[in-house]
């Protein structure tokens, strides 16, 4: 288990993680979701001891990083997939993580065989593309089979057949009994991984919940109908109450109320219907209405003009 109980870390003026208040428990993926500068990353350094926080405190299994004997026994992580001195080979990359924690030298093998390694263990890591890199960070952070694990961005780098092992490997972990806390920008691939969120926003912890009540929280479902005579049924659905948005040429999407009361007006006046599907929320949407105001690095809007030279160099507009 990850405790973390007031935990902040300030650079000068700069607060990265503010009072923050979250545990991560065994039995399942619990994903660490925010926007670029959330403070992410700072956390999960401060997790490992990497950081020390100005105020607060964070252990795993009820004890700090740094007093752990040896602590890939007991903590895998990847934060750093390019983390590994280029002119070793992958082998022996792993042999001497193994040999500082007391492990032995036939479990780099046998993580290389897991991560689909094996053929190129011989190899300098500096030759590695982006998804080997990613799978010998993965290899590192299980040589100790630790009951803990840590993933900062896992997928980065993976074709669609490491995506799925990936996180078919990140879930069966989890079933096992361990501790995985997984940090990744990829809104939907978390949707089929996690289980449990912490959400965080400018430093701050806004989210530490169940996935569907975190969805279901943050977000609303809605019915979409299509017709071919929508401009019947759209009078008919607001005099009801329900609020009517439009969703393309020839739909609209209902809210507050189930599909069949929507079905059951049409037919009533006669109203043939081409869809009536009730539509859940996503994960994505419920984080985007949770963190917008958290944002801090906005990106223009395709299309806009460009800035005049004259004003991007400092001049009068």
């Amino acid at each position: 288990m990850i405790l973390a109980r007031g935990l902040t870390k300030r650079y000068g003026h700069k607060t990265a993680v503010d009072r923050a208040d979250f545990s991560v428990a065994s039995g399942h993926v619990t994903g660490f979701l925010g926007p670029n500068g959330a403070g992410k990353s700072t956390t999960m350094r401060m997790i490992l001891g990497l950081d020390r926080p100005t105020a607060g405190d964070v252990t795993v299994n009820g004890k700090h990083y740094r007093d752990l004997g040896a602590p890939l026994r007991e903590v895998g992580a990847l934060l750093e997939a390019r983390a590994a001195q280029g002119g070793r080979t992958a082998r022996n990359h792993l042999r001497c993580l193994a040999r500082s924690n007391g492990i032995p030298d036939r479990r780099a093998d046998e993580v290389l065989r897991l991560v689909g390694l094996e053929a190129v263990a011989g190899q300098q890591v500096r030759n590695f593309s982006l998804g080997m890199s990613q799978r010998l960070g993965i290899a590192g952070a299980l040589l100790g089979d630790p009951p803990i694990l840590m993933f900062d961005e896992p997928v980065n780098g993976l074709d669609p057949e490491g995506i799925l092992w990936i996180r078919t490997l990140i879930r069966q972990l989890a079933a096992e009994g361990r501790t995985v806390f997984v940090s990744s920008h990829l809104m939907a691939e978390m949707a089929l991984t996690a289980d449990h969120l912490v959400v965080i926003g400018r430093g701050r912890i806004l989210a530490d919940t169940d996935m569907r009540d975190f969805i279901d929280t943050n977000a609303t479902s809605h019915v979409l109908v299509r017709s071919p005579r929508l401009t019947d049924l759209v009078p008919l659905l607001s005099a009801r109450g329900w609020r009517v948005d439009p969703e393309g040429r020839d739909a609209v999407r209902v809210h507050g109320t189930p599909p069949d009361a929507i079905g059951d007006l049409a037919a009533d006046h006669g109203i043939r219907l081409h869809e009536l599907a009730p539509v859940r929320p996503s994960l994505e949407e419920a984080f985007m209405r949770l963190t917008g105001d958290t944002v801090e690095y906005h990106a223009g809007t395709p299309g806009q003009p460009p800035i005049p030279p004259d004003v991007a160099a400092g001049g009068a507009a």
